[in-house]
């Protein structure tokens, strides 16, 4: 089988091309066979609130794609020039890597694989904001 799959839990939300759709009483599988489509989990979704930091900012601008709210096109070099700064701090490997499968995921018009990438990039954020110096 070829697609995306999800694995929802009873009562879970997705965004699938702009409709919310919400899972029965049981969890369930749902197989994505259409390429590219927009696919957003809510569980998972930055409130604009919450984008407070470089990182949730541009993983809240590829959530903009995914839902509908933004043009892909004309994200593309916003989001190419946010994922470049943080290349340029974030500068271990686990984190280039990420960064890498970002930029080639948004390069293929693959948005929920690059905000899966960046999504990866956020437990690293928040660790590296707790231990900042005051």
């Amino acid at each position: 089988m070829t697609g995306l799959v999800l694995k929802l839990s009873p009562k879970e939300r997705v965004l699938i091309n702009g409709a919310v759709i919400e899972n029965g009483d049981r969890r369930s599988r749902l197989a994505i066979m259409t390429p590219n489509a927009n696919i957003l989990r809510l569980r998972d979704a930055i409130h604009p609130e919450e984008a407070n930091t470089p990182v949730r900012r541009v993983c809240y601008a590829a959530q903009l794609v995914l839902s509908g709210d933004a043009d892909p096109e004309e994200t593309r070099l916003q989001l190419l020039r946010r994922i470049e700064e943080l290349s340029q701090v974030l500068t271990d490997a686990d984190s280039r890597a990420s960064l890498t499968q970002a930029t080639d995921a948004l390069l293929q018009d693959r948005h929920y694989q690059c905000l899966k990438a960046l999504r990866a990039l956020l437990p690293r954020e928040d660790r590296l904001l707790a231990h900042r110096p005051s």
